[in-house]
């Protein structure tokens, strides 16, 4: 997962500077949501981590706000691209169109090309428009009609899910899922937090009060920090372990693959910052276990009505099973 940067970019930050650049960003966007601190700190961790993030619960608890808020605090270009049965794979990439002046075609860039793209309900689009974000998610590029072009830095893709059980939905392919570094469940606001909103203190209100925490160039910095975060060879033993659980005794159809396993360590190595560490301890990697891996399992011999569950009970087992490194 190690993440390419050009040469440009502002110098590294040492942890403490990091871990109040990260606080900076958290704080801008819990003033558009209320009331839920753990999943901000885990949208927070994932973006300076350099990965993406699956959103998923029902409609209309703010997943999209987040997804807005993020993009507003750290003052990148924002693009919506709202997954419909009929959209197709050129409307998120773009595409080439003939210029009479100038007697050629020429590229329009499609939504993708946004430093934060907000994938918005992904699983209602077919597996074939699903699948036109593959490239952009893993290799930061795309190629249409032939060309690869860069997209900018950085970039995140945070997609909202609904539940399967909701109609009109299709299941995200296993290699689209282990793209994303982490899933979150957004849950219903707090009750006062609900309250506010009630009384007329909408999203787009709270969206308003969002500011800039740092540029673009300095979270390009930030993300290249979190590769300079220790992990001690016993730590990564630890997370080998764990990984090495998932795919034996049966308990997942598929075990974690190693594209997993190393999100889990660059997802730890973000915690840590957050924490003001530049070195990581096993809570980190226990924190980010359930995030990171929940999405990419799952159970033998078919869904059962709630895989995200199942999933997270056995990760749980596997946790308390496996000895902690001191």
């Amino acid at each position: 997962m190690a993440i390419q940067r050009p040469a440009s970019v502002a110098p590294l930050f040492d942890a403490l500077s990091a871990h109040q650049m990260i606080s900076r960003i958290e704080r801008e966007v819990r003033r558009a949501i209320l009331g839920k601190d753990d999943v901000i700190r885990l949208a927070v961790t994932c973006l300076v981590a350099g990965g993406h993030l699956l959103v998923e619960d029902v409609p209309g608890v703010g997943k999209t706000t987040l997804a807005r808020a993020v993009a507003r605090a750290v003052g990148g270009s924002f693009r919506r691209i709202q997954f419909t049965s009929d959209l197709l794979p050129t409307d998120i990439l773009g595409v080439s169109i003939y210029d009479q002046e100038a007697g050629s075609f020429r590229f329009h860039p499609g939504p993708i090309f946004a430093n934060v793209v907000l994938a918005d309900e992904i699983n209602r689009a077919t597996p074939k428009t699903q699948s036109a974000l593959l490239e952009a998610m893993s290799d930061r590029q795309v190629t249409a009609e032939g060309e690869t072009r860069p997209l900018p830095e950085p970039f995140l893709v945070v997609a909202t899910q609904n539940p399967l059980e909701i109609v009109g939905t299709y299941p995200l392919p296993e290699s689209q899922l282990d793209r994303f570094l982490m899933r979150v469940v957004m849950g219903y606001p707090a009750p006062e937090a609900e309250v506010r909103l009630m009384a007329g203190h909408s999203h787009e209100d709270a969206l308003r009060h969002v500011s800039v925490a740092c540029t673009t160039a300095e979270l390009v910095a930030l993300q290249r920090t979190v590769v300079t975060v220790r992990i001690e060879d016993s730590l990564l033993q630890y997370v080998h372990a764990l990984v090495q659980r998932t795919r034996q005794g049966g308990t997942f159809a598929v075990g974690c693959s190693p594209r997993g396993a190393m999100a889990l360590v660059q997802a730890a190595r973000a915690r840590a910052l957050a924490e003001a560490r530049d070195y990581c301890v096993p809570d980190d990697v226990q924190r980010a276990f359930l995030p990171v891996l929940a999405h990419r399992l799952h159970p033998p011999g078919g869904m059962p009505e709630d895989g995200r569950a199942y999933a997270e009970d056995a990760l749980r087992r596997i946790l308390a099973s496996v000895p902690v490194p001191t």
